[in-house]
């Protein structure tokens, strides 16, 4: 069980990605039928034919997946069920997510986000999109968008009946909001249960938890912008997942260094889809859990 503590400059422009991220709705339907009888391995959903590995291998910018390869990646892992810890760690992409909002600070986070040309992928939580409900489609103009239930509960605590009904209730309010369809689920504080994990998959989403954890929620001792930089730079590598929340001022403040160091490092901060469709994790990484991104990086600096 894991809990949580309560792109470098990807280049072009950033409203034609928003765009192109907003047609990924659209496509979702059309990627199903291309994603149909590949598995997790297969070489659908990787970057473009126009991106050569050994682009890939020195850190260039590549193109980035279409958007077809993108929905078609998260139906694939949406079907197979497990949860997702990390990408797999082949190319220089990592995905920021971050929990909790929208809230008061998600503005100046877009803000940060847009200047560094970085996307991102934002668990929103119904109660919370009740109360800022414009900010969502902000959100999905600069990234992709997932559910994170509707009133943040601890799942495992609650009935079925209710661990259904806040699934379903955050999915909708997202979905709602924001403009478009929600395919990514992330359980508060990461508490997953085989029961969760089909209920997840019946409603139609991947679950996504995360690799490095910032710890930018801790209360006791409180955390600063220092301490929160400086635990994501020294633990994310390629095909990182990164859990940050949207809800928390020292967070804003630790992407003003989070960002450029990531730049200068030669990775790109990318959304989920995106890290899923030219970086997907293998088989023996899911089957292995959050120890699987460990295992997958060591071996590939051997």
């Amino acid at each position: 069980m894991q809990r949580d503590d309560c792109r470098g400059h990807a280049g072009g422009d950033g409203r034609a990605r928003g765009a192109a991220r907003r047609a990924l709705g659209l496509l979702a339907v059309a990627a199903a039928a291309l994603a149909a009888g590949c598995g997790l391995e297969s070489g659908v959903g990787r970057v473009t034919a126009t991106s050569s590995v050994s682009e890939q291998a020195a850190g260039r910018a590549a193109a980035p997946p279409d958007l077809a390869a993108q929905a078609g990646a998260v139906q694939r892992f949406m079907r197979n069920g497990q949860p997702i810890h990390c990408g797999g760690g082949r190319s220089r992409l990592v995905a920021l997510t971050f929990d909790d909002g929208p809230g008061r600070y998600t503005n100046a986070m877009l803000r940060e986000l847009r200047k560094a040309g970085a996307g991102a992928t934002f668990f929103l939580v119904g109660h919370a999109i009740n109360r800022y409900p414009a900010l969502p489609g902000r959100e999905r103009a600069v990234g992709a968008i997932g559910s994170h239930t509707m009133t943040h509960p601890n799942l495992s605590d609650v009935s079925r009946a209710k661990a259904r009904r806040e699934i379903a209730g955050g999915r909708a309010a997202a979905q709602k909001a924001s403009g478009g369809p929600i395919d990514l689920f992330r359980p508060p504080y990461g508490v997953r249960t085989p029961a969760i994990d089909r209920e997840v998959r019946r409603q139609g989403m991947a679950q996504i938890l995360w690799d490095v954890n910032s710890s930018d929620s801790r209360r006791s001792p409180p955390v600063n912008a220092g301490e929160i930089a400086g635990r994501v730079l020294r633990h994310v590598r390629p095909g990182s997942i990164v859990l940050m929340h949207e809800d928390r001022r020292q967070t804003v403040r630790a992407l003003r260094a989070i960002l450029p160091a990531l730049a200068q490092r030669g990775l790109r901060a990318v959304t989920v889809p995106e890290l899923l469709a030219a970086d997907p994790p293998s088989r023996g990484q899911l089957n292995a859990g959050a120890r699987g991104c460990a295992v997958g990086f060591a071996s590939r600096r051997r």
